[in-house]
């Protein structure tokens, strides 16, 4: 499938003047790579679609979702970037591990927004199996990661 399902309205971004000037993060968890690898491509090529260099654009691999939060603060503490999405995905299985996971990175990226330095752009599927994971990483839902890069962009430009 195609990354075409997200929708969006490209007039409410900048120009790609502007965009080319951006510095953006990528933060990928490397766990449920097969998903977190495809919504990372559909931020990167909606980065790149809309006129952001690739000079202007990190990615970061982390080892899973919980290292999401260290990821993006080490980023904005070491380099000047406009905005930071952070991309893993977590899939419920028997044990609590997963509600502790989705805890831990919500109110970690809540926390990098509530300094309002930078937007750290929450791209994070917590899904309840593999397919509903698949129907967000290009499958039937879209791609979250455009969307999350969408959305970066909308907010690097309040």
């Amino acid at each position: 499938m195609t990354t075409d399902l997200s929708k969006y309205d490209a007039n409410q971004l900048p120009s790609a003047d502007v965009l080319g000037r951006q510095r953006y993060a990528i933060v990928v968890a490397d766990w449920n790579s097969d998903i977190t690898f495809a919504l990372a491509k559909g931020a990167l090529d909606t980065l790149r679609k809309h006129g952001v260099q690739d000079d202007n654009i990190d990615v970061l691999h982390v080892p899973g979702t919980v290292e999401l939060t260290y990821g993006a603060a080490h980023i904005m503490k070491e380099e000047r970037v406009d905005a930071v999405i952070v991309i893993g995905c977590v899939i419920q299985g028997d044990t609590p591990h997963f509600d502790y996971v989705c805890q831990s990175v919500t109110q970690g990226v809540a926390a990098l927004n509530a300094q309002g330095k930078v937007p750290v752009i929450f791209s994070v599927l917590t899904v309840l199996n593999q397919q509903q994971a698949l129907d967000r990483a290009g499958g039937k839902l879209g791609n979250k990661g455009v969307e999350g890069a969408y959305t970066a962009i909308r907010m690097a430009n309040l």
